[in-house]
């Protein structure tokens, strides 16, 4: 809708998948019982994603279109870009590490619009993330909400299987803070190894660059994300543990 006719390519498949997807989440948030989405009913977080990845798609696609039907909404997003992009580009960066992933050859305005997509995307992905922190330290993610159902709100986690929960939660919370925080460099090196497979070029197209760089910042976000709510959770656990250990030691002793 953002982009100009002559940038898109295949819209009605982005309208399909958005379609699919709307349907998708109803259908999961209208059912009683859970089926792969986590956290379904431990706001905030699932929200901030989606914003996250709404204004990141929103900014990025007024950002690729400023170069084909410049207007003032898209100047001044080109203009923030741009200064995110030359502030976060510096040695060894992941704003760096996208922008070299390209061939040698691709034009400095591609480059330039490279470098302002993945400043704007980054920035983005961590205030989401400092957002969500602060959704836990100071609004008590995720009690402040009521009762947290960890079947409801983790219902491809089995408890029964593989020892300790809490210990698992936490393996696995770090797992994926771990990863989330190592994909932004490890994506543009995979995409770089790949440049001999696949046309890396076509990146640097409007709609191309707008889901790769989205994706490059949103999915690493979103999984440090989790990563810190499954250790929100182990160490809810663990506290119920203690008070639990605390009463009935209580009820031995009188």
């Amino acid at each position: 809708m953002l982009l100009p006719v002559s940038a898109t390519e295949s819209p009605e498949i982005i309208v399909l998948m958005a379609i699919l997807g709307g349907a998708l989440t109803f259908a999961e948030y209208f059912s009683n019982y859970p089926s792969f989405v986590e956290f379904r009913e431990a706001p905030p977080l699932n929200r901030m994603r989606f914003i996250a990845a709404f204004v990141m798609v929103g900014l990025l696609s007024l950002l690729t279109r400023h170069p084909l039907d410049p207007t003032g909404l898209t100047a001044l997003v080109q203009s923030l870009g741009t200064q995110l992009g030359e502030a976060l580009d510096f040695a060894y960066s992941p704003v760096q590490l996208t922008v070299l992933m390209l061939p040698l050859d691709t034009p400095s305005e591609s480059l330039q619009l490279t470098r302002s997509a993945a400043g704007i995307a980054y920035l983005v992905s961590a205030l989401a993330t400092l957002g969500f922190i602060i959704a836990i330290r100071i609004g008590n993610w995720p009690v402040a909400n009521g009762a947290f159902n960890v079947w409801v709100n983790l219902p491809l986690f089995d408890p029964t299987t593989g020892g300790d929960v809490v210990s698992r939660l936490q393996r696995d919370g770090r797992i994926n803070i771990v990863i989330g925080v190592l994909l932004p460099f490890a994506i543009p090196a995979m995409i770089k190894l790949m440049s001999g497979l696949i046309d890396v070029s076509q990146l640097t197209s409007p709609q191309m660059l707008v889901w790769v760089i989205t994706a490059w910042a949103f999915v690493p976000a979103s999984m440090i994300m989790r990563g810190l709510a499954m250790l929100r959770v182990a160490d809810l656990i663990a506290q119920k543990r203690r008070a639990v250990y605390a009463h009935a030691e209580t009820l031995q002793a009188v």
